[in-house]
């Protein structure tokens, strides 16, 4: 397995780059300290066909593969965590799914606007009694006739506030061992009885949209089930797989954020008549950031090499995700240390980057989930 991006996958590297730090980089502090959702710097990431880059152009797409995605994901969030988390949600969660197991209807109405960035995708999964256990889910969706009538709560589902069409998880009935199956259909935000609340509060990653659906007697038609209608839980746990190597490449992002932060720092500052880059303890500090860094964006390629080539990827992607976001908490840590009393200082942005690397510990499966996920690829 070859590592060394390709000649197109560099071009993608140096494009999203050159983007992130003219366009989203300066408005970082602004998002994160307002929450505003940066709309405008999402239609440029549509025109630029960032939304599509793992798509073909049929579809309104740009052709690339994972690793590129994977690629931008992380330059857009070691530019600004908010705009990072949400681009990935709309591709992997929002996108993702009606590309793998869609119609061609639904991939021409629903997965063009997405791919081209006419509008974002969310994915509905996530309820109040339903996290870690997402087998649990309580929203039910009964065939009246030609239609579903969905019924339910979900809750911290990114993008939704901005989002045309979300793809929500509900009960559809029950097998022939009389457990639930769980289906996935796409639901318009604009449909009776759908209200979206955009009212959290949140420790970081606070410029991404994150809101609470409920759902009132929502009729769709029943065209609008994705995929078999049996297979939903296979389907999303699928999406999850593809979802967490998005996840894996932001921790990467804003963990490589925090370490140019925390080397410039360190060269610059002077303690006892020198550089504190001369001491030992700075040093160790940023050669383990350094390290750990590097071996979590090698896995998030390899994670992503194998989703390309048509491999299992299920425990290479969780190897990454769990990873590259406790690697990516640590590094944010010793950023605030190595910066000292400023670090905890808002101008000095690395509180910030500690505040949205969190997340990464608890979306798309906590830690102790990938724990889990990975014990049960080996046997256990």
């Amino acid at each position: 397995m070859n590592f060394e991006l390709s000649k197109e996958q560099e071009m993608i590297r140096d494009m999203v780059r050159a983007f992130a730090e003219k366009e989203v980089a300066p408005k970082a502090e602004e998002v994160d300290r307002t929450g505003e959702f940066p709309l405008d710097t999402f239609r440029k990431m549509g025109e630029l066909g960032l939304l599509g880059i793992p798509f073909p152009e049929k579809y309104g797409g740009s052709g690339g593969d994972t690793i590129s995605y994977a690629i931008a994901v992380e330059e857009i969030g070691r530019a600004c965590g908010s705009t990072g988390l949400s681009y990935a949600a709309a591709v992997s969660l929002g996108a993702s799914p009606i590309y793998y197991f869609g119609t061609e209807e639904q991939k021409k109405n629903y997965l063009v606007p997405l791919a081209s960035g006419q509008t974002l995708g969310a994915f509905g999964l996530t309820e109040p009694n339903a996290g870690s256990d997402a087998g649990g889910t309580r929203t039910r969706a009964v065939l009246d006739g030609d239609e579903y009538v969905i019924n339910g709560e979900k809750c911290f589902i990114t993008n939704a506030g901005y989002a045309k069409t979300v793809i929500v998880t509900a009960i559809t009935g029950k097998d022939e061992r009389g457990k639930n199956i769980i289906s996935a259909i796409i639901v318009p935000t604009d449909a009776p009885g759908f209200t979206i609340n955009n009212n959290y509060e949140k420790m970081g990653l606070r410029g991404s949209n994150t809101s609470e659906l409920i759902l009132q007697d929502v009729r769709v038609p029943k065209e609008n089930l994705l995929g078999d209608a049996k297979a939903g839980f296979k389907q999303f746990l699928y999406t999850l797989d593809g979802g967490r190597i998005s996840i894996a490449a932001l921790s990467v992002g804003i963990a490589q954020a925090a370490l140019d932060k925390a080397l410039s720092y360190a060269k610059e500052r002077t303690q006892f008549g020198q550089s504190i880059s001369k001491f030992q303890a700075i040093q160790f500090k940023l050669a383990d950031m350094a390290m750990e860094i590097e071996l979590a964006r090698n896995m998030v390629q390899k994670a992503a090499w194998l989703k390309d080539n048509g491999k299992p990827f299920t425990k290479e992607s969780a190897y990454a995700k769990l990873f590259a976001s406790e690697a990516g908490f640590r590094a944010c840590n010793q950023a605030i240390q190595i910066h000292g009393g400023y670090g905890y200082m808002r101008e000095y942005e690395v509180e910030r980057y500690l505040r949205d690397v969190k997340l990464m510990e608890i979306g798309e499966g906590t830690s102790e989930i990938q724990r889990l996920v990975i014990a049960r690829q080996l046997g256990c």
